[in-house]
């Protein structure tokens, strides 16, 4: 209790409560931008927090952390391209709430679940972090493998429309252009034909944008486009509140899941939306409704990404181990600012991970109140007209993709990438796939290879590990409930109890 009142007191100080709020609005702008990840946002931030107090540069990095995370639903809903790669679940039901008139529910929605996933993900950070902890210590290069492969038919079956043998070759092309560049393994260069740019890899948010902003660019100019917006609606908050009220388990059941997903290594806030969208999904009785502008899988994919955020933090402080790349750059933040995370965190400074919590906390209110302010100026978004609006978009698209390496090489892959995202559009490949096997793509290779090398390349080990039989068994059920085996089945059941 006494490191809790500490942890308040000191985020309450006048001087910490402005630069939460500055710091909190700086991730909210740079989540909205297609192209600034959170990853960026706080990388960008330690090196300003550098000569300052260590409280309060702790807080700034927490508050940048939750802003830019929370920040990428706004572009989702409003124009369909995911500030950051965490938001890509949103905007299957958040944009066609927007072009019916719903945007502004559609924000108030995401942003109150943001801030319940960000607040339940705490109680997690402050009670259960040894048990969560031990859990992930059994992940180990099998585990990782089938789970990456896991999310990304996740995704593949979401976001087909019906037809996830699509989506499916979707996640599997995502994965296949991951292994462009040095292997992770040998440095090996695989696919860069000499070239030094492709030596060093594709970088996601290049893709990102291309995958997702050309095809909405180009939609915009075509004549007698059908995805003109109607007039937008205002903060309808006591029907918000309602609907988040009413829909109360599935957003402790999505925070549960993105805590979970948060808490492994490597996985990161993207797959606990999807993740958190499936849930939701497979359990709601009106699931035809999904990706057509259901409520529910707004709320189900921010509470789950922003849930992500206190579980990645959960091995960052137990393990010294990130659970996301944001995490990763957390870490180095808190070296950096003489705190030592791991085994011996608890022992050195065990106020740290209270003053997290309530850090996370706070900043997740402020977020929430920042987010709906600066809501009402970006939903007049939808007033302007596309041909005036997309132009401006494609300006951010090429200066975001410019921004990562301040290197040309990245704009010509966001030009390529924004081509194939043409063609898988019009082919009726969802994008969403192919985005999460480029995510998940080092992942997926280095623990396949790392787990073959311990097994002098025998598969037997992963057949050993209740987890992995797990995750087999679920994939082999997706794939057979594709060949229409099980819909035999259950007829014949049928036909035998009559």
């Amino acid at each position: 209790m006494q490191y809790l009142l500490q942890a308040i007191a000191t985020s309450f100080q006048p001087y910490n409560i402005l630069v939460m709020l500055l710091a909190t609005l700086s991730g909210l702008l740079m989540g909205m931008l297609p192209g600034l990840s959170a990853t960026m946002a706080i990388a960008l931030l330690t090196g300003l927090t550098y000569n300052f107090p260590t409280q309060t540069a702790i807080i700034a990095l927490v508050s940048v952390y939750v802003g830019a995370i929370s920040g990428g639903c706004q572009s989702a809903i409003l124009i369909n391209i995911p500030g950051t790669p965490a938001s890509a679940a949103t905007a299957l039901d958040g944009h066609p709430m927007a072009k019916r008139g719903d945007g502004g529910l559609a924000i108030f929605l995401a942003t109150t679940s943001s801030m319940l996933g960000t607040v339940i993900s705490v109680v997690f950070v402050l009670t259960l972090t040894p048990i969560l902890t031990a859990f992930a210590l059994k992940f180990k290069s099998w585990e990782f493998f089938l789970i990456s492969i896991f999310g990304i038919m996740i995704c593949g079956s979401l976001t087909s429309n019906g037809e996830p043998l699509k989506g499916w070759i979707s996640g599997i092309m995502g994965l296949i252009v991951a292994m462009i560049g040095l292997d992770v393994v040998d440095t090996y260069p695989r696919f860069s034909y000499g070239n030094v740019n492709m030596m060093a890899g594709i970088q996601l948010i290049p893709v990102m944008i291309g995958l997702f902003g050309f095809p909405e660019i180009i939609k915009s100019f075509k004549q007698n486009s059908k995805d003109e917006m109607q007039k937008m609606s205002r903060f309808e908050v006591g029907k918000g509140f309602k609907l988040v009220g009413k829909n109360i388990v599935a957003v402790i059941r999505s925070a549960f899941l993105g805590v979970c997903v948060g808490i492994i290594p490597g996985v990161g806030e993207d797959v606990g939306g999807w993740l958190s969208y499936w849930a939701s999904k497979n359990t709601a009785k009106d699931s035809e409704r999904f990706g057509k502008g259901h409520e529910l899988g707004v709320i189900s994919a921010e509470t789950g990404n922003n849930s992500c955020i206190g579980g990645a933090i959960i091995p960052v402080l137990s393990l010294a181990v990130p659970g996301s790349a944001p995490a990763a750059v957390l870490l180095a933040a808190f070296y950096m600012h003489g705190y030592r995370p791991g085994p011996l965190l608890m022992t050195e400074t065990p106020d740290f991970v209270y003053r997290i919590g309530i850090y996370l906390a706070v900043s997740a209110i402020a977020m929430w109140a920042l987010a709906l302010l600066i809501s009402r100026v970006t939903v007049k978004i939808l007033g302007l007209s596309k041909k005036i609006l997309m132009p401006m978009i494609f300006v951010l698209c090429v200066i975001g993709s410019y921004l990562i390496n301040y290197n040309m090489f990245d704009v010509k892959v966001m030009f390529v990438f924004g081509l194939l995202g043409l063609v898988l559009s019009g082919m009726g490949f969802p994008s969403s796939p192919f985005l999460l096997g480029v995510i998940m793509g080092s992942m997926t290779d280095q623990n396949l290879r790392r787990g073959l090398r311990l097994s002098h390349g025998s598969v037997v080990p992963m057949f050993q590990s209740p987890i992995c039989v797990f995750f087999i068994i679920v994939i082999l059920v997706m794939i057979l409930a594709q060949t229409g085996l099980f819909a035999k089945l259950f007829a014949k059941l049928k036909k035998n109890k009559v």
